[in-house]
């Protein structure tokens, strides 16, 4: 399957978006292992999924976007989807615990797991795994270190 990188900076921090011809397979801090794309103005696939994550990406950091629509080809266990789906349901803004996923997948012994499925989630900011929290309400982890956590909580408190 054909894939593409794009790299964008944003006020923030530098990401990566790799796309297929089927939708956005991550967003990561560091390149990754694909062809980085020459532009955004091709009409491949793939190159249209970039170009579209990268406009929607600009507008969430500029605080006009809450939502996005960018086809996603993300892979994972069922349980790990079950979490990202859960986790895509989190409102901008907002954030909840570990365990409120736990028992929203209806499994609320697996708070562990849920920790780390949240902590594999490839489509950070656009399935929001910064919204998610320890159940004392202290800031918990996140892959991209607690700095860019803080950041994106700012950013969506500032835009509500």
């Amino acid at each position: 399957m054909k894939t593409a990188q794009w790299k964008i900076g944003t006020k923030i921090r530098t990401l990566y978006l790799v796309a297929s011809e089927k939708g956005l397979q991550g967003i990561y801090w560091k390149k990754q292992n694909a062809p980085m794309a020459k532009s955004l103005q091709g009409t491949s696939p793939e190159i249209k999924i970039l170009a579209r994550a990268a406009r929607q990406m600009e507008e969430y950091m500029k605080g006009t976007r809450r939502t996005f629509d960018v086809p996603m080809d993300v892979a994972g266990t069922p349980f790990q989807k079950s979490v990202w789906k859960a986790l895509s349901g989190i409102p901008y803004g907002r954030t909840c615990s570990y365990q409120d996923i736990a028992r929203g997948i209806k499994n609320p012994k697996a708070v562990r797991a849920v920790g780390t499925a949240n902590g594999k989630n490839p489509l950070c900011i656009l399935v929001p795994c910064h919204r998610v929290i320890a159940a004392d309400g202290s800031i918990g982890g996140y892959a991209g270190g607690l700095v860019m956590k803080r950041r994106l909580l700012e950013l969506e408190k500032k835009a509500v």
